[in-house]
């Protein structure tokens, strides 16, 4: 539906002892889902579904879509799940050094989610609610990690400290990928201020990881923070600006 005052609107019934949902979905919340991948079964039914009536082939183009992905749609939800994977990585690897061991697991089952969900969608595919189907096939090794980090009977301080070092490198090395996205936009003009950042439409699927982001490529010299001076005497304000490359 191109026009409603829900987003979403669902009705149950029941016939001959079944049950049906009807969902009517409204266009920018269907773009919001495919761009942002926030609504995993919902692209699943239009990816596997059997379309029944279809006005003007709009449900037959929105196929095309889930199934061609386009790159830049790509590079969007590469640049999003990165986000999320190095805060859920840098957020484990600070509780395993505090010792506190079940909160760093379960920040390193969801890295590992998102590292798998990026390994899906370089490869040009759309995750899964059964990510760990589509990347055992994708990617054996980081479906490896994660069995290792389940199923192991290691001690689960011993099964996180593997896992940091098997973990590394397949991390950082996306970085360039995961990235490029972000710096796109930040190469647009000379310097960002956080504010700008958080309320740009091209980011918004970024949401709260964006800081974390910003902090880690700043560690990794591919941004820069300037220092801006206020009013007041020593204090300055903080901007960001993308490492030009040589």
């Amino acid at each position: 539906m191109k026009e409603q005052e829900q987003p979403l609107y669902v009705k149950h019934y029941r016939y001959e002892g079944k049950k049906a949902a009807l969902y009517i979905v409204a266009e920018n919340q269907m773009k919001e889902w495919l761009l942002y991948g926030t609504n995993s079964k919902m692209i699943e039914w239009i990816a596997e579904g059997q379309i029944l009536f279809d006005r003007n082939e709009y449900m037959a183009q929105l196929k095309n879509e889930v199934r061609d992905f386009p790159f830049q749609e790509r590079k969007v939800k590469i640049g999003a799940e990165f986000s999320k994977l190095i805060r859920r990585y840098l957020a484990g690897k600070d509780f395993f050094k505090q010792g506190q061991y079940l909160d760093a697991y379960n920040h390193m089952i969801h890295a590992l989610h998102h590292l798998a969900r990026l390994a899906v969608i370089e490869n040009g595919f759309h995750p899964e609610i059964t990510v760990w189907n589509q990347v055992k096939q994708i990617d054996l090794q980081i479906f490896k990690l994660y069995e290792e980090l389940v199923t192991s009977e290691e001690s689960l301080e011993k099964r996180l400290e593997l896992l940091f070092l098997a973990s590394e490198f397949l991390i950082y090395s996306r970085t360039p990928l995961g990235t490029q996205h972000l710096l796109e936009i930040m190469e647009q003009k000379e310097d960002w201020t956080i504010d700008e950042l958080l309320s740009h439409p091209c980011l918004k699927p970024y949401s709260i990881d964006l800081t974390v982001l910003l902090e880690f490529l700043i560690e990794k010299n591919m941004i820069e923070e300037v220092a801006v001076p206020t009013k007041g005497p020593e204090i300055y304000h903080c901007h960001y600006r993308a490492v030009k490359k040589h």
